[in-house]
Parts: C-alpha cells; sequence; structure tokens
C-alpha cells in the first residue's frame, strides 16, 4: 500500500545545497533511454553533511563523486531517492541512468506521444529523468546533448540556444543546446521526432531578432497560422504593456496530442496540447481560436511571470499562475472585446471556481499543505488568483501598478521568492496598507456581501450598508473579514451616474470603495433623488453579492456598465427559474426584460448573445441544498418554451438575418453573430417544431464554421433525435481520423441528455479513434459524462458506478487524470440522503483500492471527511 505523506508549508526550508550548473546527455533508442547527468554541485548550508537527490523510476547504472567511481556501499538508493555522504562545499556528480519513456503512461517526465519523445516536469516530473534536487528553488543552468536515429527523429529540442549538431556514422545525429539563463528543472524540456513546422521571426524592441517555430505532425502545420500570429502578437503586448523582453534567439512550440495539461512554459521550449495549438476553419470553433491566443499568450508571459521569476516552493504556485492568467486575461481583453472576455472570466470563475470553493476541496490561493501538489492547479489557485491581482490593480491603478511590477521584476529577477515579495512590490506603490488583503492568500470559500441602503430625501443622501458574511472554512473554523475594492454607481433614472461625493476616507478612486471592517457604512451626499444601486461594477471583488433592493429589469434596459447589465439578467434568471422549481409561475416581467434585449438593435451581438443565456444547471444546482438535477433541467426547458412561443417571429427572423453559412471569419462582429444564432436557435428548439428542426439540420449541414455545425448538432441530439444519428454518422466518418474534432464528437455524445446516454458512453470506449492513454480523449469522453449532471446524478447510482470504476482503471495508468476525474464527486455532501449512501459506496471502493495514488487519495479523502465533519454538526 502507497503512503500517504501531507507535506505543509510551515516546514519548509531552504535547500541546503544547489545545483549550479547541470550537463545532460541523453542517448534515445526505441526500448530506452540512456542518460548521462553531470552536476556541479553547491553546499549552501555549511551544517549539511549528505546530499539528498530525487529520483523516481530510474535504473542507476554508474555514480561518480569527484571523479571516483561510487560502489553500491557508498551511497543509498532508495525508490524515491539516492543519498550520499557530502561534506564539502562543492562537489562534481556524474550519474549515467537509463529510463523507459514507452512506459510511461502517467506522462511525467519523458515519455512518448506516438512517435515524439517529448516531457513534462512540473511539478516533479524531472526526477523521472535522472537524480537532482528536483525542487523550485534550486536554479541551474542546463547544456543538453541528444543523440537519437536521424531517420527516426531529425528534429532534437531542448531549452535556450542552439550551439551545434553533428552527424554521426551509425546513422545517429546530435543536437547540443545551451540555456544561459539558470532555471529549476521543472522547466527542463526535450522533444525529439519527425515532426512538421512553420517558422517565422519577431524584432524585439532593442532590435534582436528571436527565431520562431511552431512543430506538429506532419501533415498539421497548416493548422499553426493562428497560434503564430498569437506568438507575435503576445512578444509585442508583453514589449508595450510591461517593458518585458524576450532573451533567447530562439522560441519554439511543440503541439503533442498525449498532454496531461493544457500546455508548459519551458524555457524556449512550451509543449502544448495540441487543442491549443492546431487549429482551422474546418475543425476548430470560435472558442477554440480564442483559447488558443489566450494559452498561447499565457505560457509566452511566464518567461518573465514564472521563468526568469519562479516559486520558491509549490505552495506559492499562484505567485506565477494567478499573476499569469491575469496577464493572459488582459491581453485577450486588448486583442479582442474587454467586455466579453470579462464576461467570460467571470463565467468560468463561478462555474469552476466557486464551486470548488463551496465544496470539501476547497483551498486557499495558496495552500498550507497538499499531499499530491498535481491537485493544486486548480481554478483556485489560477482564476481566484487572477481576481486577487486584478483587485491589486483596481487598486493601484495602472500606471501604479506598471511601477510596482516594475519594482518586482527588477529586484526578484532570477530569483525564486513567494507571494511575500510580489506583495513587497504592490504595497510599494499601494494607496493603503495591504496587510489585512493578504488574507485572500490564506483563507478559503467565497465570501458574500449583503448590501442595503436608506435614503434620507430632506438631507438627500443616501447611506449604503456593507456587510461582510464570511463563511467558515473546510475545519468548520471560523475566518476573518477581508479587504478588498468594491466598485459601485448610484443611477439616476435614465442610467446615468451620479458624481459619488462623500467625507468618507474609504472612497478611493471616483467609484471605488475600500472595505475592510466586517460592517461598513458610507453616506453619499447631494444624491437628490433615491437611486438606483449598481454593484460590484466590473466584478471588482470575486464575492457574491447579496441585495434585495437591485431593480433587475431597470439595469437590463439602462445600466451602462456592461458586467452588471449581464449580471441583472443571471440574477433575475435565477430568480425567475427557482421560482418556478418550487412550483411558482413564470415571471412576466422577466419574459419582458428578455425580450426588450432580443429587440434592443443597439447592442453587440456577442453582448446579447452573453446576456440571453440562461443561468446553467451548475449554477442552479450550487444554490440547492438538496441537488434535484431534474427539477431544474424541467424548469429551463419550460422557461425555454415560454420564450419561443412569446418571441419566436422575432427570434426566427434575426436567426435568418444572422446566419451566413459561408462565414468562417474569427473576427469579433462574425464569431458575435454566430454566437447569437446559436443561442437564439436553442430557445426555438426547445418547441420541439418540426420545421425549426429541419432548420436546425440544414444550418447544420450547410455551415462551413465548426461553431455553427457543432452547435446545430448538439440540438439535434438534445432535441430532435431522429434528425441527429443522420448528422452524427455524418460527422463521424467525415472526422473520424482526426483526433481534435474526435474529442468534440465524444464530448457531444457524452454530454447528451437523451435517455441511456451511460450505455453509448459505455460503447464508445470501444471505439477505434478512443484510446484511454490519451488525456483529451479521456476528458471528451469519460470527463464530459461525468459533469452531465442528467447523466452522473441519475437516481439508479450508475453513473456513479461508472466513474469510480474509470478512476481507479485510469489511476494505474496516470494518476493526474484519474484525480480530475475523481473530482465529479464533489457535490457528495449536497446529495440526497438516497444518493448520498450510492455514492458513499463509490467513493469508500476507491480509497480502499490498494495502491492507490496520492492524487486520488487527496480528493476522496477530502471529500470522505467533510461529510464526516458535516454528520458530527
Amino acid at each position: 500500500m502507497q503512503e500517504h505523506t501531507t507535506i505543509y508549508f510551515k516546514e519548509y526550508t531552504p535547500s541546503p545545497y544547489t545545483v549550479d550548473t547541470c550537463s545532460l546527455e541523453f542517448i534515445i533508442e526505441e526500448a530506452s533511454t540512456r542518460v548521462e547527468n553531470i552536476m556541479e554541485i553547491r553546499r549552501q548550508d555549511p551544517n549539511a553533511k549528505v546530499l539528498h537527490l530525487n529520483g523516481e523510476m530510474l535504473d542507476l547504472e554508474l555514480l561518480w563523486v569527484n571523479d571516483i567511481l561510487y560502489s553500491e556501499d557508498m551511497y543509498t538508493k532508495e525508490e524515491d531517492a539516492l543519498i550520499l555522504p557530502l561534506d564539502c562545499d562543492y562537489a562534481r556528480i556524474r550519474i549515467i541512468n537509463r529510463i523507459y519513456p514507452d512506459q510511461n503512461t502517467a506522462l511525467e517526465g519523458l515519455y512518448r506521444s506516438g512517435g515524439i519523445w517529448c516531457t513534462q516536469n512540473e511539478p516533479e516530473g524531472f526526477r523521472r529523468i535522472t537524480y537532482f534536487i528536483d525542487r523550485p528553488d534550486v536554479m541551474s543552468t542546463f547544456t543538453t546533448k541528444i543523440i537519437a536515429s536521424k531517420e527516426r527523429c531529425p528534429i532534437l529540442l531542448s531549452n535556450g540556444n542552439l550551439r551545434g549538431t553533428a552527424t554521426l556514422d551509425n546513422g545517429k545525429h546530435l543536437a547540443v543546446w545551451e540555456d544561459p539563463i539558470p532555471k529549476p528543472c521543472y522547466l527542463f524540456a526535450l522533444v525529439a521526432g519527425d515532426l512538421g513546422s512553420i517558422t517565422d521571426t519577431f524584432t524585439t524592441m532593442s532590435g534582436k531578432k528571436v527565431d520562431l517555430a511552431i512543430y506538429c505532425d506532419r501533415g498539421n502545420e497548416e493548422k499553426c497560422h493562428h497560434a503564430m500570429r498569437s506568438l507575435k502578437k503576445s512578444m509585442e503586448w508583453d514589449e508595450n504593456e510591461y517593458g518585458r523582453e524576450y532573451d533567447l534567439e530562439v522560441y519554439n512550440i511543440v503541439a503533442v496530442e498525449s498532454f496531461n495539461m493544457g500546455a508548459m512554459e519551458n524555457k524556449g521550449l512550451n509543449i502544448f496540447n495540441s487543442h491549443y495549438v492546431l487549429a482551422d476553419e474546418e475543425t476548430a470553433t470560435d472558442s477554440d481560436f480564442m483559447g488558443i491566443e489566450s494559452v498561447i499568450a499565457h505560457e509566452y508571459f511566464h518567461n518573465w511571470t514564472g521563468n526568469r521569476i519562479t516559486c520558491r516552493n509549490w505552495f506559492e504556485l499562484t505567485l506565477k499562475e494567478g499573476l499569469t492568467v491575469f496577464r493572459d486575461q488582459c491581453f485577450s481583453a486588448d486583442m479582442n472585446s474587454p467586455l466579453t472576455q470579462r464576461l467570460g472570466d467571470v463565467r468560468a470563475l463561478r462555474e469552476r471556481q466557486f464551486v470548488e470553493d463551496a465544496g470539501p476541496t476547497a483551498h486557499p490561493i495558496k495552500p498550507d499543505h497538499y499531499i499530491e501538489i498535481n491537485n493544486f492547479y486548480t481554478a483556485t489557485v489560477y482564476e481566484k488568483g487572477a481576481e486577487v491581482i486584478r483587485m491589486m490593480h483596481t487598486v493601484l491603478g495602472r500606471e501604479k501598478f506598471r511601477h510596482a511590477m516594475d519594482y518586482y521584476f527588477e529586484k526578484f529577477d532570477a530569483q525564486a521568492v513567494g507571494t511575500e515579495e510580489f506583495l513587497e512590490s504592490m504595497q510599494s506603490q499601494s494607496p493603503v496598507d495591504l496587510t489585512q488583503f493578504k488574507r485572500w492568500y490564506s483563507q478559503e470559500r467565497t465570501p458574500t456581501l449583503k448590501i442595503s441602503s436608506e435614503y434620507r430625501s430632506g438631507a438627500a443622501e443616501l447611506v449604503l450598508r456593507v456587510v461582510q458574511m464570511i463563511p467558515k472554512n473546510t475545519k468548520n473554523q471560523e475566518q476573518l473579514p477581508y479587504a478588498m475594492p468594491l466598485r459601485l454607481a448610484l443611477l439616476a433614472a435614465d442610467g446615468s451616474a451620479y458624481p459619488l461625493k462623500t467625507d468618507d476616507v474609504t472612497l478611493m478612486h471616483e467609484d471605488v470603495v475600500w472595505l475592510e471592517n466586517e460592517t461598513h457604512e458610507i453616506v453619499f451626499k447631494e444624491i437628490p433623488q433615491r437611486p438606483y444601486l449598481s454593484l460590484n461594477r466590473g466584478f471588482s471583488a470575486p464575492v457574491n453579492v447579496e441585495c434585495s433592493e437591485l431593480d433587475y429589469p431597470f439595469l437590463m434596459a439602462y445600466e451602462r456598465d456592461g458586467f452588471v447589465r449581464f449580471e441583472a439578467a443571471h440574477q433575475f434568471g435565477i430568480e425567475t427559474l427557482e421560482a418556478m422549481i418550487n412550483g411558482g409561475e413564470v415571471n412576466e416581467r422577466y419574459i419582458e426584460s428578455y425580450g426588450a434585449v432580443l429587440q434592443d438593435e443597439a447592442c453587440d451581438a456577442m453582448f446579447k448573445s452573453q446576456i440571453l443565456e440562461l443561468p446553467s444547471i451548475t449554477t442552479l444546482m450550487q444554490r440547492q441544498t438538496i441537488i434535484d438535477v431534474v427539477s431544474i433541467v424541467k424548469a429551463q426547458e419550460e422557461l425555454k418554451r415560454v420564450l419561443a412561443k412569446r418571441y419566436r417571429g422575432v427570434i426566427l427572423e434575426r436567426i435568418d438575418s444572422l446566419y451566413d453559412p459561408t462565414n468562417t471569419d474569427i473576427d469579433g462582429l462574425s464569431m458575435g453573430k454566430r454566437s447569437l444564432k446559436n443561442r437564439l436557435l436553442g430557445i426555438v428548439m426547445s418547441l420541439g417544431d418540426k420545421s425549426v428542426s429541419a432548420l436546425c439540420e440544414k444550418h447544420y449541414y450547410e455551415a462551413l464554421s465548426m461553431s455553427e455545425r457543432l452547435s446545430a448538432l448538439d440540438l439535434l441530439e438534445n432535441y430532435a433525435q431522429e434528425r441527429a444519428s443522420k448528422g452524427l454518422e455524418h460527422f463521424y466518418t467525415l472526422y473520424k481520423h482526426q483526433t481534435l474534432v474526435m474529442n468534440k464528437y465524444f464530448a457531444l455524445c457524452a454530454s447528451s441528455r437523451r435517455i441511456g446516454t451511460l450505455e453509448r458512453v459505455r460503447g464508445l470506449q470501444s471505439d477505434p479513434a478512443y484510446d484511454n492513454k490519451v488525456p483529451n480523449l479521456v476528458r471528451s469522453l469519460i470527463g464530459s459524462f461525468a459533469r452531465n449532471p442528467l447523466a452522473f446524478y441519475d437516481n439508479s447510482g450508475e453513473g456513479f458506478t461508472f466513474i469510480a470504476d474509470k478512476v481507479i482503471e485510469i489511476d494505474a495508468l496516470n494518476p493526474q487524470i484519474a484525480s480530475g476525474l475523481a473530482g465529479a464527486f464533489k457535490n457528495y455532501p449536497k446529495l440526497s440522503t438516497e444518493q448520498k449512501i450510492l455514492m458513499g459506496c463509490e467513493l469508500e471502493r476507491i480509497k480502499n483500492h490498494p495502491n492507490l495514488s496520492n492524487n486520488v487519495y487527496e480528493i476522496i479523502s477530502k471529500i470522505l471527511e467533510a461529510c464526516k465533519r458535516e454528520r458530527q454538526k
């Protein structure tokens, strides 16, 4: 049985030794790879006398210390470490070991993806390549020699700059790469294989030419051009916004099919999940194109926020990830629509992170303990971490935030630091003391602001009262009030904002109040009549807002802040649906307000599509004390039918005017039109009208855009099954040899609301296009089923059993992907008694499975512990 050891932040100490330089030689053979590792070791703690090198699944062949060949009795080799007596300030250690990439199904370290050898070393994969001090605060310069078959591996890549190539006599060749910039070993990368590529150049602001290349499977080169354009835009944006120039001679990206994450920012050699590189108009949706632009930027921005300045330990992961997510969100906003981007950011945060924060696996953005660090690459660390950065940006303002970032880059370059150093940089420019603000790093759960007001007509004053409601943490302990910026406005009847005049010093900018106390009252003067409240504008703080005084129809019609207008529609939709779930009638005011937005000619198409989206099943599930998916779906469909009947003519007219089957452009206007057309088609399809179903089918076969084709097929699958079968067969035949598109096919089938979805998913596991060793395919088929509320939460409990079986099966191959699937059980505390019994049995079965990985054990045990605490209340 595997031991499940908890690692605590309080136990962190600097490494007693460091590695100044590392010279690696890889000889890649078909069955195995020989690794030679020469390290220059330096002692940092004068009292240290024993060197611990991390290593897992390595065959040690030879070991030298200061040119002395060590015999087995001179060191200790453990399952996960090599321990050497070392009582000197400097040492040269040479190691030869062998690894087996073909057997590496966990996809950590060096492994094969198809015919490509590639690496993934964050967070702790390098220890599966060779023995090393595998921790982020050990920063070394690397030189890498790769030797492989010239026929099988004509492309040999690693970090840094290419320093030489040579052809050898035995059909092999070599390449030598040198990275002059110190980095932790998690940023080491190697790629070898027969790859196609596209190339370009970028000239930096100092006039230096950088060679750019994107590598992929041969035949996919034409699908790399959007990624290349995105890379060049990212490089230019980072120079303009942050003054950050690229620091090597080359920048390479490699797309591989088998990859646990989205992408990896390895210095000078990014390795990407092919989903975030390959795209053309026929095979990629609009969201795919946007995602590629965002992720390409994210990994490039890591060059400074993550690589040049890295995190001291893995508890500090949000230092690089939260900051870089914020940077890529700002980039995407500048490249496209700021409002569309912001609404997308908030929607993703609520759908993923708010759910995580409310569940048994909730954790701060800077956790204080973990069993498996891979489990903390989460929406909390990334997206909530980005919102914490955004709040500081709001407090400082754009100019001072830039000055604070300059301070951070200049003072901490080439160092491994923590969030304290980042907050020091922010404090250098902040108008307020950020001491209390630090609680965002150490506390979990989502706070709620309960807001009320009192209007004093005689004094023409409005008293605004804000109460912070702070939930207890997962251990049922009390937590403290936060410090945060709250952006607000007081609106006149025409939607214009009154100037905010007050003697309260907590009004920081013209529309931002700084909250610190549990209860805060602020008096606004010279307000001639009772205003309409506009709260948390732009989503200035990642909180829930409760206020019974909000006039949703007014805000939907007159509010000029796009987020608040969207939020009014969203909350009004929630209110309407929850009343229907509880047996009430459809709210006529909501129907009228929805129609007003629908017919608002001045409203941007993409924004209209977003504001007309009904609240999701996930949103409504999280608001229920006991989850009842069937009641939610029933209410949603009834509301759609009411809207469709009332506005049928208008909707069909809009669909006709928006539809352009030959347009595959990815500009904002084109994407907005497609999005709105698809949204409206989804409303009228709820009627079950044969003429509308025929129209939907027509769109599927006519449209050249994958966004329209896939959306139409999804609607047919859920509303016109007699037409869907033919469409699915056509889609499969057309794309069965294109893995990225088959991911969409599997996801569509697994997300279906049809009866019998589980049996279809079981059957699709035998499809020739499916492979449970490819993470994207597992996420598309099994992961999509786990996220399908109707199927997964079926009263039979068969969905629970199926996912439990898959968690156990995949854990033996790839623990990281298995732990992601295990997250499907996070809603256990909110189930009915009957469903708790069914799911509880599966959770215990997983937990008790022999040789369960740390990854899965940590997730499952947290869920069970949370329920145990709940029962003990």
